[in-house]
Parts: C-alpha cells; structure tokens; sequence
C-alpha cells in the first residue's frame, strides 16, 4: 500500500503525485519525461498518457481499421509508453515500499545519464518497437546493474506467473532467465525497446511501418538520452500501469555522455 507516511524516509521528498489504496506488482522502467515530445508522440499513438493515466482516440492507420489499430496497442497501452529494464514484480516480503524507493533514489544518485547514440524503428518479431540502431554496451550494462541490484526486492515468481511465460516454449538461457530472474531477457538476451504494437500480422506491416515512420520521424535517426529510471505501479491483476516517479539520473560531462 503507497501512503506518504510510509513511502517517505528521511530527507526522501516525493512529488505532488495520486496517493494509490494499493500495488500488486512495480516496474522499473526507462520512460522519457512526462513532458518529452516522443512521451507525447507515443501517448497520442497508444491512447493512453502513463503519467496522468488519460486516454485519447484510436488513431488513424491508412490500410487498418480502427478496431484492429485499437487491439494492436491493447498491451502497450496497458504498459505504458516504457523500455523494460526490472520486469514487473511482486515485493519481497521482507522488503518495504520504502526501502524499495530509497533503493532506487540512491541507484540513481551513482548512476550518470547517458545517450543512446541512435534510436531507430524496428522489429522484433512481429512487434514493431523503438530499439537502438545496434548493441551499445553501457546500455547493457546499465540494464543489467538494474536487474541485479534490485533483484533482492522481487518477490519469487508464483506457479500461475511461471506459466503465464510459456516456459515450455522458451530455449535454455531463457528459461533460466526466467526462474533465477524472473524474466527471460536480461543480461547477455536483453534488447532494449520501446513497445509501440503487438504483433502485427504480415499482410499489415508495410501500412504499420509507413505510419510509425511518419509519426516518430522526430525521434528517430538520433540519439536518446537516458536520464532517468522509472518506477511504475500495477495496482491491481491486469489493470494499467502508470508512473509513480522518475528518478533523475546524474549530470554528465559532453566527454562521456554517449553510449561507447
């Protein structure tokens, strides 16, 4: 349960944001600023502000109807506008709200904000997504010190959530991503993305892409600077995520901003 009587350890300050009744599941996410223009851009795309929780209309796809755009965005319109870093979690039953938060403002006070040198529109699968133009290793290593760090937080994954992962269906580095991390793509398999549908079926690609092409022109092609680490909440089994607070990363000189 967030209250600010206990989500408040000396010398914490917490933003004027909505006090939640209760949490299920945290999230530790990359997600621009509320105000960012690609924050916007995609919370128009997706339906669905994560910082506010507003909703706006289905957009326009030439070549798509507005009910498949709609169930295309269903789940990344649940999730929010994000690039997973520490999937979604239950906490630890021997941790507390609180310590997870002064966890994470103090992870952030020895982290320094970094760019990702090129942000392109890709696929993975069939999803289309915003991903990195290639591997950048400070970005893996940022996503993995994420992971390790607060894997002491996590609550171990129930029979029902193993199952829900389909772990059958997953080779042998993934699935044991699965039961020692509780998600498959972390450390040497994880991919930094942005989710932006589901996936999408062949005969719709080429209409999806030129769309997403046109609306993230902006975006893409240039660097993204990673400023920030993210705690998103789920307060209840399928309801959708929105976001508690951003965690500023620190200040970095020009000389060492950018992803090697």
């Amino acid at each position: 349960m967030l209250s600010s009587a206990r989500l408040t350890p000396p010398g914490f300050l917490i933003p004027p944001v909505p006090v939640l009744v209760s949490v299920l599941r945290y999230a530790l996410y990359f997600a621009p600023s509320e105000n960012h223009p690609l924050s916007k851009a995609a919370s128009a795309w997706l339906g669905r502000d994560a910082f506010g929780n507003s909703t706006s209309a289905t957009p326009a796809v030439a070549g798509i109807s507005e009910d498949d755009v709609h169930a295309l965005t269903a789940d990344p319109r649940r999730y929010g506008f994000h690039a997973t870093l520490k999937a979604p979690f239950a906490l630890a039953d021997s941790k507390s709200e609180a310590e997870l938060l002064a966890a994470i403002e103090a992870f952030a006070a020895e982290t320094t904000v970094f760019d990702i040198p090129r942000l392109v529109l890709g696929q993975l699968g069939r999803f289309f997504a915003l991903v990195p133009a290639t591997v950048y290793p400070e970005l893996q290593q940022f996503a993995g010190s994420v992971v390790e760090t607060f894997e002491p937080f996590r609550a171990p994954l129930s029979e029902a959530d193993i199952a829900r992962r389909k772990p059958d269906s997953l080779d042998e580095a993934h699935r044991d991503n699965l039961l020692r991390w509780g998600y498959p793509y972390v450390f040497d398999q994880f991919r930094f993305h942005m989710t932006l549908t589901a996936q999408v079926p062949p005969e719709q690609s080429p209409a999806m892409k030129a769309e997403l092409e046109n609306r993230l022109a902006a975006f893409t092609d240039r660097p993204l600077t990673i400023d920030a680490l993210a705690l998103f909440v789920e307060p209840e089994r399928g309801a959708d995520f929105t976001v508690y607070r951003r965690f500023a990363l620190q200040p970095a000189s020009d000389q060492r901003k950018t992803a090697p």
